[in-house]
């Protein structure tokens, strides 16, 4: 794993940490998107009582190689994820993975992150980047993966992660 971030109020970038801790069923300790029914804005004003599919938010740093290659500098947390990630295909894997970080903590993947306009405020002209059409026409969403707390523990840049897939039939990631 390559960095864990976190932030305690709502802005779009997360400043990196030495380390997270992650509460079962709640998220990232601290972080204003932790909680049990959803924290991200837009959803709450559609429905506040929807449970929280959102909790932690996973990109692989291979995104960033990606983006800079086009001209477009990013690093660590400044897309917003809690959990950046180095050699695990996180868009290839199904609904309900079970990742295992470090000593203990384990996330399930609920779906893919839907990138908004504040990549675009962020980066003008990144959202083309993160976001296009595969040679079917169908969306293709890069921005990562959301994920539900299992089991806490503390997570640390440098632990390893294990991925568990569910039973099949597998179901690909859709957005959340």
């Amino acid at each position: 794993m390559a960095a864990v971030s976190s932030n305690g109020e709502y802005s779009f970038t997360k400043p990196n940490r030495e380390s997270i801790t992650l509460l079962a069923g709640l998220g990232v300790e601290g972080d204003v998107h932790a909680g049990v029914t959803v924290k991200h804005r837009s959803r709450v004003a559609v429905d506040p009582t929807q449970p929280n599919l959102r909790q932690v938010h996973l990109i692989h740093e291979e995104l960033f190689d990606e983006v800079g290659a086009a001209g477009f500098r990013v690093a660590p947390g400044e897309l917003g994820e809690n959990v950046t990630t180095r050699g695990i295909d996180l868009l290839s894997l199904p609904v309900g993975t079970l990742l295992c970080i470090g000593a203990e903590a384990v996330v399930e993947l609920t779906g893919l992150r839907n990138p908004c306009v504040q990549i675009d405020n962020f980066r003008q002209g990144l959202l083309k980047q993160v976001v296009g059409r595969d040679d079917a026409g169908n969306v293709v969403r890069k921005a990562g993966v959301m994920s539900i707390v299992k089991q806490g523990g503390v997570v640390r840049p440098g632990d390893m992660i294990e991925a568990r897939l569910p039973d099949e039939p597998h179901r690909p990631l859709d957005r959340v």
